[in-house]
């Protein structure tokens, strides 16, 4: 199964982990990544902690616990490669996402990250 389609029928939790430059990190909910091609996927984020972190060290992670028993998914290792502020584009690309709780002013962004690997939940991907 292609990792998009893997992503479009697969029901779970994200979570993507960030750090600053001096490497404190956060980790913060996220919903599943929005495809542009094999290697490029994005995240619509607002103007907060990890947005923040972002801008400061391109890299990050995504972690994707599959619904269901026991420990599957994936994991995305990601590397930014550009952000842009468009709304136009955030409604056709969200799910149906409700970005109330984020308040009635907040600033979103489409930021877009390389794929740098992918390996499932747990393990290294060796059987």
């Amino acid at each position: 199964m292609e990792l998009e389609e893997y992503f479009e029928n697969t029901t779970g939790h994200g979570v993507l982990a960030t750090s600053d430059s001096e490497g404190i990190v956060n980790a913060a909910v996220y919903a599943r990544p929005h495809f542009f091609d094999k290697e490029t996927v994005a995240f619509i984020m607002g103007d907060r902690l990890t947005h923040k972190n972002i801008q400061e060290n391109p890299h990050a992670a995504y972690l994707f616990i599959q619904s269901g028993q026991g420990y599957s998914g994936k994991r995305l290792y990601l590397t930014k490669t550009k952000e842009v502020q468009d709304e136009d584009l955030i409604a056709d690309i969200r799910r149906r996402c409700d970005y109330s709780f984020y308040g009635k002013d907040i600033t979103r962004f489409v930021v877009f990250f390389h794929i740098d690997k992918v390996l499932p939940l747990i393990g290294d991907g060796s059987k």
